[in-house]
């Protein structure tokens, strides 16, 4: 049998296949992010996690592991040099499982936001390419922290009196429970939990942006076009002007609103893309790929 694991900051997915590709056991538990938990910490959540997906079926021989993990790829080939009885381990980005469900192993790239956002691309000579990505500290356009920071901004002005009121500041204030800006500005400060109430923001943004508000339109046509223009890059050096896949991949990039945005930047220029909207799980992807070995 073999084993997938698609391994993110806050969630860890884990399959094991039989020999037919059927998935006969599924585990999912904490993020094993090196970056959040430390080296040790990740190595020994991820063992913890294998173990406990393994206890479903009993006793049974790996044949290979692929590891898709958020961190440091070094860090991750080393953990995956050191894992015993767990077959041939292969390890690679997180970004690869969503570039199989995006292009089926050809050329082409793929859009992916969820909490953070990054552009995954494959040459048409095979080779692999990752752009974005940075975090929050450095900002991920596109991703519902960008959308939740650029909206809750827009929503503090108004609370302060600066802006005329919308129904943004009422969501800020439901989202939050604070009624007032230096109370919400405090919060924002001070929670130790605070980037993500700020993601956590963007599926309201994306409502009110579908209802007309005008703010939330402003803060989505802001990040989505900083994402478009990494990845018109990307495809301009890759691809030249030939047509290629270009998956989207996430929650907030197939809301509605946002395939509409996304559609009307890809327009004006002309972006030679073939777009392709799809809300399969990344551990989808980690299956295709196992299929593949």
């Amino acid at each position: 049998m073999k084993i997938g694991v698609d391994g993110g900051g806050t969630k860890t997915e884990l399959i094991l296949v039989d020999p037919a590709g059927a998935i006969v056991a599924r585990h999912t538990g904490p993020g094993c992010n090196p970056s959040l938990l430390g080296p040790q910490g990740a190595r020994d959540k991820l063992l913890e996690l294998l173990q406990q997906l393994l206890a479903q079926p009993g006793q049974v021989t790996i044949s290979a592991t692929q590891l898709y993990m958020a961190g440091a790829p070094a860090f991750w080939r080393e953990t995956g040099d050191e894992l015993n009885n767990f077959g041939r381990v292969i390890t690679g980005d997180d970004s690869l499982p969503v570039l199989e469900l995006a292009t089926d192993g050809g050329p082409g790239l793929v859009l992916h936001a969820g909490t953070g956002s990054f552009v995954a691309a494959r040459g048409f000579d095979g080779s692999l390419h990752y752009a974005g990505g940075l975090g929050w500290r450095f900002g991920d356009p596109g991703s519902g922290h960008d959308l939740g920071r650029r909206a809750l901004a827009a929503g503090l002005l108004e609370l302060q009196g600066w802006a005329p009121r919308t129904a943004l500041a009422e969501a800020v204030v439901r989202h939050t429970g604070i009624a007032d800006y230096a109370g919400n500005s405090r919060y924002f400060y001070t929670t130790e939990d605070a980037n993500a109430r700020l993601a956590a923001f963007a599926p309201a943004v994306l409502d009110l942006a579908r209802a007309g508000n005008a703010p939330a339109q402003t803060a989505l046509a802001g990040t989505l076009t900083d994402f478009v223009a990494l990845a018109r890059s990307v495809a301009a050096r890759l691809f030249s002007e030939t047509p290629v896949v270009c998956g989207v991949s996430g929650a907030i990039l197939n809301h509605e609103v946002s395939a509409i945005t996304l559609r009307a930047l890809a327009a004006t220029p002309p972006w030679p893309v073939e777009f392709r909207f799809f809300t399969d799980p990344p551990i989808e992807g980690v299956r295709r790929l196992l299929a593949r070995l």
